[in-house]
């Protein structure tokens, strides 16, 4: 019974000791550390062991600057600055930009060798958001373009052009503005590396003035242009303004686009196949005999090039950019040209308010409005230009001039022509700017003339020999406006000038009115009979008319070669050429060139205002022909050919032009054989022309060029018995006067030419006592000869003397005197001198 009771108890007291047990333990974990002072405190279990070691590391070229690098003033180098552009500061990236235009300036050699960091890194700041940053790249980029050249730009233009059409199409508006002054800039120096990226920046320009519909506006609007003109008030100038910086940019760029299509055009006209090589792209090879005589120079020709030789190039190199992307293709133009040009017309129309209401004359315009219209028409012929380089030139001008030829004449030749408005000056800080933009648009475009010329141009551009009688009534407004402009007085300067001569040559070649052509004509000749006229606008005048009778001379242009006013141009060239002489040899070579050509088309009017003024040219002392260049004097010399009279007088001052030394040898002998043609002596198988030289003085002429001294120096001969260069012999009554080396040769190659002419005279016998004749009437009483005179006379008997002729005493006596004189003279020569040893 004890042992039952027991076992209960011992199980309770079990119980209860773990409950306490536990209870401890929870209040163990509550339960609050007690710290002793001066005692650690101790770690807790889940305490971070932020504990660590160092080692110093030495690096003692860290802190040193790089020697091999220059540096600008601040010490800092390429590196340094190129580094400084990607700070976050827009004060230090200003800075770093000025800085590298210092060290540039310093040390130019760094452009070359780090160029590309230079350009990459550069062009990154196109878009910075700091305006001072902006300027300071244009003005970096401003510096360093004429110091790189096109093939170093080309590798990284890509890059530069992608920047620069960021910039373009930037929503910041004065991004935009900068974008367009780094464009002058690459356009100024590489406009070939632009063009390669036209699509592109194409299309970016239209942006910046404009913005596409939206898709509900474009089936609402039915033939609405996809296009339209934007207006951001936000900017700093007007809209008017805006437009007007990017449509002359667009100008320069378009321009530059019409070059290069222009090269490459001929670039293929050079490089054609082996069909184009002919006579006129053959160069002549120059032969002089006697150089090649001793065989110790060859003749070196190649085939179908003549002295020089032709490469033909089979290939072209592939651009790089795809023909389809481009305006080279005619779709693409196209496409460009009907979004534009709408465009344009709504920048015409904005540009003066003033028309649509306002007292103001609707053909008066503001300086600002008149720049902004001569862009849109000069962009408009720029486009024109690039149709005409396409293949179908006639199927894109139908397709120009159905599309556009209403809108212009609606739109430009409603209140033409303009004139300038003349407005009150405000005394505005916000107007200084624009004054002065007026003020150097009215320096450089004369007024309004600059205008309305060109829109005559695209007008004009539009019509052609087919559908001139449908434009009658505005062709008949421009015609008019050319004449007053060309008949006012004014002189034009030389691109206006340009301008006007192309617009009256189109409207000439297009109306084939004689009526219309004198009257356009006329009013060009009134600018050439123009006094004081730079040379510039003389040439330009000078090729005009040329231009009309040379190479438009054709059965569909007869009412330009009948033209009064031509003949009386033609007329009065021989008194120009004779009044301009020598002062300007490329002015007096063209009118000689043209005078030639009309002589030789027996010409009747030129041919006798050239025989008025015969004196004047061929005079020996001062005439025109003895003071030009060598080259022109020869078109001169054959201009005698042509000549209707040959008078004794002329032949005279022809015979002193020969011996005077004012012709070379060559040019003396070639006017020598001139006249012997123009003689009976010249071969003509036909019945002697009217216009045939008379023998007398024909004989007279080729006598004194024989003697090679007028009877007035050979008369000053005998006063001087006291000069040094007398030769005299005791054997001989004639003394010798010792002519130099120089006047000696020249009279002997004169000489030969002579003997060559009278040995083909029939009768020599004749010939001979014509000879005997002269010389017993003219030198006989002469006791001081010059040597080359006594020579060339010994050699004209021995070379043409017939054995049946019986010379007279007076003859055989001065020959006898002649050779003893020259006998003695070869003897006392000096045998160490170079010229006495050719004259022996």
């Amino acid at each position: 019974m004890f042992l039952c009771a027991s076992v209960p108890r011992c199980l309770s007291l079990s119980k209860r000791g773990n409950k306490m047990t536990k209870k401890r333990k929870r209040q163990d974990d509550f339960q609050k550390v007690k710290l002793k002072v001066g005692k650690r405190k101790p770690k807790a279990d889940n305490a971070t062991d932020t504990s660590f070691k160092t080692h110093a590391i030495h690096v003692p070229e860290q802190l040193k600057s790089d020697a091999s690098l220059p540096t600008n003033h601040r010490k800092l180098n390429i590196k340094d600055l190129l580094t400084q552009l990607h700070h976050y500061s827009s004060g230090v990236k200003q800075s770093a930009l000025i800085g590298l235009k210092d060290l540039v300036s310093q040390h130019p050699s760094v452009i070359s060798s780090h160029l590309s960091s230079i350009l990459s890194d550069v062009a990154t700041v196109f878009t910075d958001k700091d305006p001072t940053v902006r300027s300071a790249t244009v003005q970096l980029l401003n510096f360093l373009a004429p110091r790189i050249s096109g093939d170093q730009m080309a590798p990284f233009y890509p890059l530069v052009c992608a920047h620069l059409s960021s910039a373009m199409t930037h929503i910041v508006e004065g991004i935009q503005e900068d974008a367009l002054r780094i464009l002058d800039i690459l356009l100024e120096h590489y406009p070939e590396l632009l063009t390669e990226h036209s699509s592109v920046l194409l299309k970016n320009f239209l942006e910046l003035i404009s913005h596409q519909r939206l898709s509900k506006e474009l089936k609402a609007g039915g033939k609405m242009s996809s296009w339209m003109l934007s207006v951001n008030p936000n900017r700093r100038i007007t809209s008017q303004q805006w437009r007007l910086n990017v449509l002359s940019r667009l100008r320069k760029f378009l321009q530059a686009i019409v070059e290069g299509s222009c090269q490459s055009v001929e670039n293929e006209a050079i490089f054609e196949s082996d069909d184009r090589i002919g006579p006129e792209h053959v160069t002549t090879l120059q032969v002089t005999w006697e150089n090649y005589a001793t065989g110790q120079q060859r003749i070196q020709l190649y085939e179908h090039s003549g002295s020089q030789p032709s490469t033909v190039i089979p290939f072209k190199l592939r651009p790089l950019l795809d023909a389809e992307e481009s305006l080279s293709s005619v779709e693409n133009l196209k496409g460009f040209i009907q979004i534009l040009v709408p465009l344009l017309l709504e920048c015409w129309v904005e540009a003066s308010p003033a028309q649509l209401a306002g007292p103001t004359p609707s053909n008066l315009l503001e300086p600002e409005a008149m720049m902004l219209r001569l862009q849109v028409l000069s962009i408009i012929q720029l486009l024109w230009k690039l149709m005409q380089h396409q293949d179908e030139t006639l199927k894109l001008e139908s397709w120009l001039r159905n599309h556009y030829l209403c809108d212009f004449k609606d739109h430009f030749l409603k209140h033409f022509p303009y004139s300038v408005l003349e407005t009150a000056r405000h005394k505005k800080k916000d107007g200084a700017k624009k004054d002065k933009r007026a003020a150097a648009f009215m320096s450089n475009a004369d007024h309004p003339l600059a205008l309305n010329l060109a829109l005559c141009q695209v007008m004009v551009s539009l019509t052609n020999a087919l559908t001139v009688h449908l434009d009658t009534d505005w062709l008949e407004q421009i015609r008019k406006f050319v004449t007053e402009s060309l008949s006012d007085g004014r002189k034009l300067t030389s691109q206006q000038l340009n301008g006007m001569l192309m617009l009256v040559r189109r409207l000439v070649l297009v109306q084939c009115n004689r009526g219309s052509t004198e009257e356009l004509l006329r009013a060009v000749y009134a600018q050439y009979q123009q006094q004081g006229l730079s040379l510039s606008v003389r040439t330009m005048l000078l090729n005009f008319f040329s231009g009309l009778y040379l190479r438009e001379k054709t059965s569909s242009n007869l009412q330009i070669s009948r033209s009064k006013v031509l003949s009386r141009w033609l007329a009065w060239l021989p008194l120009q050429l004779a009044q301009l002489g020598s002062r300007n040899p490329l002015l007096s070579a063209q009118l000689i060139d043209v005078i030639h050509v009309a002589a030789a088309r027996s010409n009747k009017e030129l041919l006798q205002s050239l025989q008025s003024n015969v004196y004047r040219l061929y005079d020996p002392q001062d005439g025109t022909m003895v003071l030009l260049p060598t080259g022109t004097q020869h078109s001169l010399v054959q201009l005698v050919y042509f000549l209707p009279l040959i008078s004794s007088e002329l032949l005279s001052c022809l015979s002193r032009c020969c011996t005077m030394g004012r012709l070379s040898s060559k040019l003396a002998i070639s006017l020598i054989r001139i006249l012997h043609t123009r003689s009976s002596f010249g071969g003509w198988t036909t019945s002697l022309p009217e216009s045939i030289v008379n023998d007398v003085d024909y004989f007279s002429f080729l006598f004194s060029t024989l003697t090679g001294f007028s009877g007035e120096e050979l008369t000053w001969l005998q006063s001087s018995s006291s000069n040094p260069h007398i030769s005299q012999s005791q054997f001989s009554s004639v003394r010798l006067y010792v002519t130099d080396l120089d006047q000696f040769v020249h009279h002997w190659a004169l000489t030969e030419a002579v003997c060559q002419c009278l040995s083909t005279i029939p009768s020599r016998i004749q010939c001979c006592d014509i000879l005997q004749n002269a010389i017993c009437k003219h030198l006989v009483s002469v006791h001081l000869l010059p040597d080359s005179t006594a020579g060339s006379i010994l050699k004209a008997v021995g070379q043409l003397i017939d054995p049946a002729f019986i010379p007279n005493e007076c003859l055989l006596n001065f020959l006898a005197g002649c050779c003893y004189s020259l006998l003695y003279f070869i003897l006392t020569l000096e045998r160490n001198s170079r010229g006495n040893a050719q004259k022996r």
